[in-house]
Formats: structure tokens, C-alpha cells, sequence
């Protein structure tokens, strides 16, 4: 679909700061259940959620070096995500999603470069509760989680950094630990590792440390880490969090200068951000999201400030009555 807004060679010679988007962040900015919490819903229930970012960065990393972006000036990033969570066992849960992105900059160069807009990847995951035992003044959980993407369209990924996504199919497969003490405080870690393929780009040479004639783009495998602390509040319906993500890829080039990205670029990040959910009493089993993030150190990425909302809605689709999280 984005072949007929311009071909790669103009891109290439006159996008002079670009930046590779690192895309995994859109899948978990909000706190509501995703395959990266501690959060399990009971058997034989479901909850749905719509929510909402936005982000945006006018500086990016140029490999290591921060710099402005002087051609393309603030480029925005706005996702709407519908997602779903099953419990198929009060300690295996099953996640589907599949995002809708669109890009765009706030100045588009005399009208060369246009964003892009589209489903993104279609996300399946299942996690699973290893163990639930009580240790001092708290419990200590222990979780694993495995999950698997796919471009849902057939979207240009080598359109940086307006892509809707990498392009590649992703497997994933984490592991998560939480000690939760009785007065509601919890600290909770993930770490995962995320295996990723090819991604067809619209031209049949590029260079990635070396001169590469085909169209297909090895996409960098990556390591993902999160650190969580927070605290339930009033019976267990506010929930409020500070927490740090970061992705590191194990493998890729820099982005060289005054050229642009492409999915082959080693990227980092380091990210911060607090986040809040609640449920309303008034309304059983409807809740609401939000999240504010700032990415504060990265390679090959942007810069990019998030602020995400969203609405949650859980039933038991067996009995009449609804039931509340398992709020491990």
C-alpha cells in the first residue's frame, strides 16, 4: 500500500534523519492483563480491551549519537488495539491482538513523505502459572508465557520511519517472577527473548556491514526485560505502577549517517513510565488504563514520549454473574 506514495531511491537520498521504530512497546504500554504481567484471569472467563497511544519523537539515535530531527521535524505514531484475554484454566490464559497504526509527520517535506496506516501484526500468546505459594508476609508467583506474531497485511516494513511494523514474524518466550506482600506492594521482573525472521523489502540490495543482493532482510533477534514496583489501593481496585522496559537486540548495523533506517538496525532502549488501572465499583467488571512513557536512552531508535488509555470489560461467559481478576 505504500508503493505508490514513493519509491525507496528517493527516500534514500533525500530522508536525511530517520529512524528505526522499535515496535515491540506498542504491544504492552498499557497495565491492563497482557502476556508480560503477573495478572491471571479465572476459567471460563474473558475480558476485552480498546485502548488507545500515542506516541512521538522530533530526536532519534543515530547509533549512539542524539540528533534532531531537522527534515522530518515531530513524527507521531497513533495505535488503536483491540485486544482479547481468555482464561482457559484458572492457570492458562490465551491473549489475541491486532493493532491498527498510523504514522505521520508534522512536517512532510513539501509533500514527499506521507505516513502510512493499517492493521499491524496479529499477536497470539498463552501464559501459563507455574507456582502460587505463600513466603512471609506475601506470596511468591512464578509465570512463563510464550507467543507468536505475524504481519496481519502486506505493509512495507523498509519505510522507516513510517512502517507500521517489522514486517517478520516474531516468537517469544518470556519468564516472570512477583512477590506481592499482604498490604497490596508487589515487585514483579519478566525477561524474554524475542526470536524474529525475515521481512521482504521493495528493492534487491542493501548494505548491512557488508553488501547484501537479495530483497529479504534478516530482522535482529532481542532480548526483553521489565522491572516492575506498584500497589493495589482500595480493596483491590486501583492499581498504580512505576516501570522500566528495555529491548536490546543481539545482532544488526547502525543507522549511517544521512541515510536512512531499515529493519536490519541494531536497536536499544531504555524506557520509563508509570501506569495506573482501575475498576469501577458502579459497573462490575468494567475498568480503565492509562500509561505515560519516556523512552530515556537508546541505539537506533527514537526518542519517543507515549501516553496510552484504554477501556477493559470481563465476564464469565458460562455463568450470569461476573468475577474479578485473580489479582496475583
Amino acid at each position: 500500500m505504500i508503493r505508490s506514495l514513493l519509491n525507496y531511491t528517493t527516500v534514500q537520498q533525500a530522508f536525511k534523519c530517520t529512524v528505526f521504530l522499535s515496535l515491540f512497546f506498542l504491544k504492552s504500554t498499557l497495565v491492563a492483563q497482557t502476556p508480560t504481567d503477573a495478572l491471571m484471569m479465572p476459567s471460563k472467563n474473558v475480558c476485552f480491551l480498546v485502548s488507545y497511544d500515542y506516541g512521538a519523537f522530533d530526536q532519534y539515535w543515530e547509533g549512539e549519537r542524539l540528533r534532531e530531527n531537522q527534515t522530518i521535524a515531530t513524527v507521531s505514531r497513533q495505535t488503536l488495539l483491540p485486544m482479547v484475554a481468555v482464561g482457559i484454566f484458572n492457570d492458562l490464559n490465551l491473549y489475541i491482538g491486532l493493532p491498527y497504526v498510523k504514522t505521520e509527520s508534522s512536517n512532510p517535506n513539501g509533500g514527499r513523505f506521507e505516513g502510512a496506516k493499517g492493521f499491524q501484526d496479529l499477536t497470539l500468546a498463552l501464559k501459563y502459572k507455574i507456582l502460587e505459594k505463600e513466603l512471609g508476609n506475601g506470596n511468591l508467583y512464578i509465570l512463563t508465557g510464550a507467543g507468536f506474531s505475524t504481519p496481519a497485511t502486506n505493509y512495507l516494513s523498509d519505510y522507516m520511519p513510517y512502517s507500521l511494523g517489522l514486517g517478520a514474524p516474531e516468537f517469544a518466550l518470556r519468564g516472570i517472577v512477583k512477590y506481592q506482600l499482604n498490604n497490596g506492594f508487589y515487585a514483579r521482573g519478566m525477561a524474554g527473548h524475542l526470536w524474529r525472521g525475515y521481512t521482504e523489502a521493495e528493492r534487491d540490495y542493501y548494505y548491512n556491514d557488508g553488501s547484501y543482493y537479495t530483497s529479504f532482510m534478516d530482522v535482529p533477534n532481542a532480548w526483553n526485560v521489565e522491572a516492575v514496583i506498584g500497589k493495589w489501593f482500595f480493596s483491590n481496585t486501583l492499581r498504580f505502577e512505576l516501570n522500566y522496559t528495555g529491548i536490546k537486540s543481539t545482532s544488526g548495523d547502525d543507522i549511517r549517517a544521512y541515510n536512512a533506517a531499515q529493519p536490519t538496525n541494531k536497536v536499544t532502549f531504555d524506557r520509563i513510565g508509570v501506569s495506573l488501572q482501575y475498576y469501577f465499583p458502579f459497573a462490575k467488571g468494567l475498568g480503565a488504563v492509562g500509561n505515560y512513557s519516556q523512552v530515556v536512552h537508546g541505539l537506533n531508535t527514537g526518542k519517543f514520549t507515549n501516553v496510552s488509555m484504554g477501556l477493559t470489560y470481563q465476564f464469565n461467559f458460562v455463568k450470569k454473574t461476573n468475577t474479578g481478576f485473580d489479582d496475583n
